[in-house]
């Protein structure tokens, strides 16, 4: 007798993306399975465009099952702000807008002369959630950012102040997640918890997101301050040892432009970009974020106030 050959089969293995996707659509999906009324925070920047795409492909062909939420200091990049429009209204979804200059304007906040408006937005962020009654706040923070964020599990408990202790969170063991919360606190959801800015960059490859231009290399006027090349903006006054030139520039990450800083690169695409992320030995908020560098413990102090 003769024994049919034997199929051979094609071993069945999954990339890094693909992991990392289904990972955090998978945490999306605990979401809004455990939890009321989620909220997903969206600035236009790189981490919440992925992270609205994972929403996109994890309710896909529902809508995504929540609105979005823009924490806006006033003090923004237009191509951030008409790219974070031009999104929304394609995707058809509900944008809230939480206003820092709100805030200041009925007494919330006090805006100091001189100095970013980025710190104010705590108080700004945690009445746009009370406003909303919303119980999960997903956010795209990164472990691989700051080293306060490495602290953090994938959902951070947060107490009825909004406040946040690295040593009252919950274990995540075999990746089950523990919603439970009592009226009044919420739960911050890091969906690319395990995500590196390569792999963000890698994603936006491979699905063929738009980012906003000034991800890209570009012409702009800026000043050295602190090691940082800031741009010149209304927001940002010259001090007299300063002088603006022009020169070739990208932003590794997009916020405030007040306190965010550009790179000199000539990395004009994305596949440019990766290339250049994948030699760089520091972290995009350690070399362009001018408010992680008040203090070693700038953000984590910021954090247990009820920052992102």
């Amino acid at each position: 007798m003769t024994l049919a050959p034997v199929a051979r089969h094609t071993p069945y293995a999954l990339s890094h993306l693909d992991v990392l996707e289904s990972e955090s659509v998978h945490v999306m999906r605990e979401v809004v399975a455990e939890l009321e009324r989620p909220v997903l925070l969206f600035s236009g920047g790189k981490d919440s465009i992925v992270m609205l795409r994972l929403a996109e492909k994890a309710f896909w062909p529902a809508p995504v099952p929540f609105p979005l939420m823009h924490v806006d200091t006033g003090h923004n990049f237009p191509e951030v702000i008409d790219y974070r429009d031009r999104r929304v209204a394609e995707l058809g979804a509900r944008l809230v807008v939480a206003s820092v200059q709100e805030s200041i304007d009925t007494g919330r906040v006090r805006e100091r002369a001189g100095q970013s408006r980025n710190p104010l937005q705590t108080v700004t962020l945690l009445d746009g959630i009370a406003a909303g009654k919303y119980d999960a706040v997903f956010g795209g923070a990164r472990r691989d950012e700051e080293k306060a964020r490495a602290k953090e599990r994938v959902f951070s408990f947060r107490d009825e102040f909004g406040q946040w202790d690295p040593k009252n969170q919950r274990p995540e063991l075999w990746s089950l997640y523990n919603g439970r919360h009592n009226p009044g606190e919420h739960i911050r959801v890091f969906p690319l918890s395990n995500w590196t800015e390569l792999d963000i960059w890698q994603y936006i490859a491979r699905e063929s997101l738009e980012v906003p231009s000034i991800y890209y290399a570009h012409r702009r006027e800026v000043f050295e301050r602190d090691g940082m090349l800031l741009a010149v903006s209304p927001y940002v006054t010259l001090r007299p040892a300063e002088t603006a030139f022009e020169t070739t520039v990208r932003y590794r990450t997009v916020g405030d432009a007040s306190c965010t800083g550009a790179v000199e690169s000539h990395a004009a695409d994305v596949h440019e970009v990766i290339a250049e992320v994948a030699a760089t030995r520091i972290t995009e908020r350690g070399a362009t974020r001018a408010d992680d560098k008040v203090s070693d413990a700038a953000m984590e102090d910021r954090k247990r106030e009820g920052y992102f």
